[in-house]
C-alpha cells in the first residue's frame, strides 16, 4: 500500500463519526439520529452567543489597550464552533479541532496578559519574547495532541490549574472589591465546572443509574462562565500593573448596579493622545530613557 492511500485512509478516519477515543457519559443518537451527543452538543450555546456581546463591551478596552482581547472572544467562538462539531460526531478530527482551540485560548491570554513578575529570568522581561516562547510551545503542543488523543483532555484540564493558582494570587493584591468578589465566583463556577467534568468522565455509571448522564453539557455552560470571567479579571489586572494611567474600572452589563450580569472593563483614562504609543508598548520594549522621552513628547503635545 502506497503513502497515498494511507494518507486517503487516515484522513477518512479522521472524520468517520465515532472515531474519537474518547466518548462521553450521554448516550449516543438517543434524541437525534443525526447527531450522538444532543445535549452535549447544545450546551455550547454560551461559547457562540456571549462572544459578539463581549466583543462589543471590549470595545473601547479593545481600543485604549490592546486589540488583542478580540481575540480572545472569537477563538471562544472556535472552541464552541468546535466543541459542537465533536459532540456531534464523536469523530477524532472533532476532538482535535476542539481541545486545540481551547489549547490556542490559553495561548493567546498566555501572551496578552500573563503578569512580567511571573516571567522566567531569561525571557529579561520582555513580552515579545514571552509571545514568541507562548507560540514556539503552541506549535509543540499542537504537533504532540495528535500523537495521544486519549490524554489530550487530561492535560487541559491540568493547565487550568496553574491558572487558578496564579488568579487567587493576583487576587490578593487586588485593592477593588468588585473585583475580588468576581474573582471568588469564578473560582466557584470554575470548581463547579470542575466537578461536573470529573464525574460524567471517572463516574458515569453512577449518574447513569440515576439517569441523569448529562454532566458534560453543565460543564459546557459552567466552564464558559468561568473562563470569561477569568479573562475579564486577567484583562483588569494587565491594566492596573502595567497600564496605570488608563485606570480599569470593573463594570457590569446591562446594569453596572447588577453583579451578576455580564462583567467588563472600562477605561477612566482615555487619552486619545497616546493610546497607540501604549499599544506599541504591548509588543515592543523600551528602555527607561527612551519611555521618558516619548511621555514627555506627548506631554508637549
Amino acid at each position: 500500500m502506497d503513502s497515498g492511500n494511507i494518507m486517503d485512509l487516515y484522513a477518512m478516519y479522521l472524520f468517520r463519526p465515532g472515531s474519537s477515543p474518547v466518548d462521553w457519559c450521554e448516550g449516543n443518537y438517543l434524541i437525534s439520529s443525526n447527531i450522538a451527543e444532543f445535549v452535549n452538543t447544545f450546551s455550547n450555546f454560551l461559547f457562540i452567543l456571549l462572544p459578539p456581546i463581549l466583543i462589543m463591551l471590549f470595545k473601547e478596552y479593545g481600543r485604549f489597550v490592546t486589540p488583542g482581547i478580540h481575540l480572545l472572544w472569537v477563538l471562544l467562538i472556535v472552541v464552541g464552533l468546535s466543541s459542537m462539531y465533536f459532540h456531534a460526531t464523536l469523530s477524532l478530527l472533532g476532538q482535535l479541532l476542539d481541545e486545540l482551540a481551547i489549547l490556542w485560548v490559553f495561548i493567546a491570554a498566555f501572551s496578552l496578559f500573563y503578569p512580567k513578575r511571573y516571567y522566567p529570568k531569561f525571557v529579561r522581561n520582555s513580552r515579545k519574547i514571552f509571545s514568541w516562547l507562548m507560540l514556539f510551545a503552541a506549535i509543540v503542543a499542537t504537533a504532540l495532541c495528535w500523537w495521544k488523543p486519549i490524554v489530550n483532555a487530561f492535560v487541559l484540564m491540568l493547565m487550568g490549574v496553574p491558572t487558578m493558582a496564579m488568579l487567587y494570587t493576583e487576587l490578593q493584591r487586588v485593592r477593588d472589591q468588585r473585583v475580588y468578589r468576581l474573582g471568588l465566583r469564578a473560582t466557584t463556577v470554575w470548581a463547579v465546572a470542575v466537578f461536573c467534568w470529573i464525574n460524567d468522565r471517572m463516574f458515569c455509571e453512577a449518574w447513569s443509574a440515576i439517569n441523569f448522564p448529562y454532566l458534560h453539557g453543565f460543564w459546557h455552560i459552567f466552564i464558559f462562565i468561568a473562563a470569561y470571567t477569568v479573562l475579564v479579571l486577567f484583562a483588569y489586572f494587565y491594566v492596573e500593573s502595567e497600564l496605570p494611567q488608563r485606570q480599569p474600572l470593573l463594570k457590569y452589563w446591562p446594569k453596572n448596579e447588577f453583579e451578576f450580569g455580564i462583567p467588563f472593563i472600562s477605561i477612566r483614562n482615555p487619552d486619545t493622545n497616546d493610546w497607540r504609543f501604549y499599544c506599541g508598548l504591548f509588543m515592543q520594549d523600551f528602555d527607561d530613557k527612551q519611555n521618558i522621552s516619548a511621555i514627555q513628547q506627548l506631554k508637549i503635545m
